[in-house]
């Protein structure tokens, strides 16, 4: 199963609730969290324009990315129907993604930004405002009990909601292991797993989640291809 169609497939698992920082949030399986109380929802690591960022390098990708990415983000509206929008970071893969964009996939993007309050936070891989595309640009930004930003602080815990590092788990019974997305968090904070189609994963068990996390409640909520199994970090595998 490529990664699209495991995608595809994952968006009809059902969504799992929890506490985060002592409110309810939604971990829906395609990879986005929904905060019902404040009709939020928030996207991480886009990575919109990859394939074209790459192309300008001389390398070649699927040239789906952005077609599937805004796609999945739209069902994900149409789920929800937010009236805010967060996406953290790394929503382009490349200073020049927003600006080349093809007209088709910014009408597109607009159309999806229509009507609700869309903060684009800035990322390693996109530090300036969008343009032409509209919304709000903020380095960081406070909701409820959250605090959103790109990447994760090691100095700041409770309320953080963070991407950047594209969080997987690897569960193995022995005889054979299987590695998927997941949602990494202690009930405190919480790092997302990355939204684009095209973008790769670092396995929680990595150096760098050491001490993001308190380890006696740091659990993975990993994206199944029929539910999200809440999986406490102990028991995963490395690699």
């Amino acid at each position: 199963m490529n990664a699209l169609a495991r995608r595809l497939r994952q968006t009809e698992c059902e969504a799992v609730e929890i506490s985060l920082a002592g409110a309810r949030v939604v971990c829906d399986p395609s990879g986005i969290l929904y905060a019902p109380d404040e009709r939020l929802l928030v996207v991480s690591d886009l990575h919109l324009e990859k394939g074209a960022a790459f192309a300008r390098r001389g390398m070649m990708l699927p040239p789906y990315d952005t077609t599937a990415t805004l796609a999945l983000l739209e069902a994900a509206l149409k789920r929800y129907e937010p009236t805010q929008v967060i996406s953290l970071g790394d929503s382009f893969h490349d200073r020049k993604g927003a600006a080349l964009m093809p007209a088709a996939f910014r009408d597109t993007l607009r159309r999806l930004m229509a009507g609700r309050d869309w903060i684009w936070i800035t990322g390693n891989h996109d530090p300036e405002p969008p343009a032409f595309v509209g919304g709000e640009t903020r380095a960081e930004v406070v909701v409820g009990p959250w605090i959103f930003r790109h990447e994760p602080s090691p100095s700041y815990r409770a309320g953080e909601v963070a991407g950047h590092l594209h969080p997987v788990a690897r569960v193995s019974n022995g005889a054979r292991s299987t590695r998927s997305a997941c949602f990494a968090s202690d009930g405190s904070r919480m790092i997302l797993p990355s939204f684009g189609v095209t973008t790769g994963g670092l396995n929680v068990l990595d150096r760098a989640f050491h001490g993001l996390f308190e380890p006696a409640t740091a659990k993975a909520y990993v994206i199944g291809l029929t539910r999200i199994y809440p999986i406490a970090f102990r028991s995963l595998a490395a690699g």
